[in-house]
């Protein structure tokens, strides 16, 4: 079942004890069109296209309140931080359209927006100064850490409640942990965990900024900050062993020089020599050049987010929709979203970007997909394409998959090697996650 398939992050006692209400109107949480209102006020961004550059400009007088050291900004707890924000699909029948896709459930990239304007707003919560109605800080999302998901189906006719904090600091970044849980039978049962980290930059977005520290209160806290630093240094290690800066393990390199003796042809060319060149897919596999998915996505103003930037939430409901239907297409039965890992924003993407997108199925497990999506956006007047995004996503079909198989040992092949070792890495700590 995919129910086991996370299980609710602890919350410290303080912050939990709103977790166990059941009432289903809850008509004094915030929704998220509150959300969005409140981080155009905090920054004082402007609902006029036409007055963006005016707004940026008057944003520069802020850089007189930033701090100079961490240590002149007051710490927090973590209840500081703390938020609960209503998605009323039940009690607001009107709003269901939006977040409706065609299986009867809620679209999962509508998801991963709310949870990108919540975890900003949650930071700004977090570094809020008192007498200051609007903030010094440009807070962006600079990685999507995690989203495990214990729920197959969301339902598009029950509420959705959100809860989050900032769960570690740095010195210019946060974590924010955040929990998505569904209204039935009277009671809220969780769905999702996720886990974002956020940077705090200048008024103009340019240099980094120091936020206030964080202080845990007892034992729970200080479980949850640990587990922030150790976070911290599990992607430094995952980095540091990027294909992209270190050679395959010796395991690794077997594992794709057994792929490439699957796939040679059996025939013979002379006496007993074996053709390099001929190549043949084995039973119940699909060439990786086979399973890939791209599209175009033309940058709107309507898609900015507070800076005026394209936003962070709008690019990720692309890359998963592309990821959806790569992995539709692939396992011709209907995939469900299981997790979402080791999203890096990798540079901002300006009003008017054509983005390119590429999905690519890059590894497979019984009934498992694994889907990476490219996003590059493309300078019509250089044509020169440069990458934003990588974005992992697992996906569970209804049935078992064909193997996907790479075209090894030379040339573009290689590539899709790498692409293979990378997706099964990350399968690979998608289920020991959950």
């Amino acid at each position: 079942s995919a129910c086991r398939l996370c299980t609710m992050r602890k919350l410290p006692s303080l912050l939990a004890r709103t977790l166990n209400s059941g009432t289903s109107g809850t008509p004094e949480l915030p929704d998220m069109s509150d959300v969005r209102t409140r981080l155009r006020d905090i920054v004082g961004a402007s609902t006029n296209w036409r007055d963006h550059v005016q707004a940026m400009q008057e944003r520069k007088a802020l850089h007189t309140l930033l701090a100079k050291r961490q240590e002149d900004l007051p710490p927090r707890r973590m209840k500081d931080s703390y938020l609960e924000v209503i998605l009323p699909l039940g009690s607001q029948p009107e709003l269901r359209e939006k977040y409706l896709n065609v299986h009867n459930s809620v679209r999962f990239g509508r998801i991963l927006e709310d949870l990108d304007s919540l975890g900003v707003l949650i930071c700004y919560t977090h570094t809020k100064q008192e007498m200051q109605p609007r903030s010094p800080l440009s807070i962006v999302t600079a990685l999507v850490d995690k989203i495990n998901l214990c729920k197959k189906v969301i339902h598009p006719d029950c509420d959705i409640k959100f809860t989050g904090n900032v769960s570690w600091v740095g010195k210019t970044s946060m974590e924010v942990r955040m929990h998505m849980l569904q209204l039935h039978d009277g009671d809220y049962s969780p769905v999702l965990d996720a886990t974002f980290v956020m940077v705090a930059r200048d008024p103009e977005n340019k240099r980094p900024a120091f936020v206030n520290p964080l202080v845990p209160e007892g034992p729970e806290e200080e479980e949850i900050f640990k587990k922030g630093e150790l976070n911290k240094l599990r992607r430094i290690d995952f980095n540091t062993a990027s294909l992209l800066k270190m050679a395959p393990t010796a395991e690794e390199r077997n594992i794709i020089h057994d792929i490439f003796l699957n796939t040679l042809e059996a025939r013979q060319e002379g006496e007993g020599t074996v053709s390099f060149r001929s190549r043949k897919l084995p039973a119940n596999s699909v060439w990786m050049e086979d399973a890939k998915l791209k599209a175009l996505q033309i940058c709107h103003p309507q898609e900015r987010n507070i800076f005026n930037r394209i936003f962070g939430g709008f690019l990720m409901r692309k890359a998963f929709e592309l990821g959806w239907a790569t992995a539709c297409s692939y396992g011709s039965s209907r995939p469900f979203i299981v997790s979402v890992d080791d999203i890096m924003f990798q540079r901002p993407v300006e009003v008017g970007s054509l983005l390119l997108l590429s999905g690519q199925v890059c590894y497979t497990e019984k009934n498992y997909i694994q889907v990476r999506v490219h996003s590059e956006v493309y300078d019509a007047d250089t044509r020169e394409q440069d990458t934003t995004n990588i974005f992992h996503f697992t996906f569970m079909s209804e049935n078992e998959v064909p193997r996907v198989v790479p075209k090894t040992y030379g040339g573009k092949y290689l590539i899709k090697s790498m692409l293979y070792l990378d997706g099964k890495r990350h399968f690979a700590a998608v289920m020991k996650e959950i």
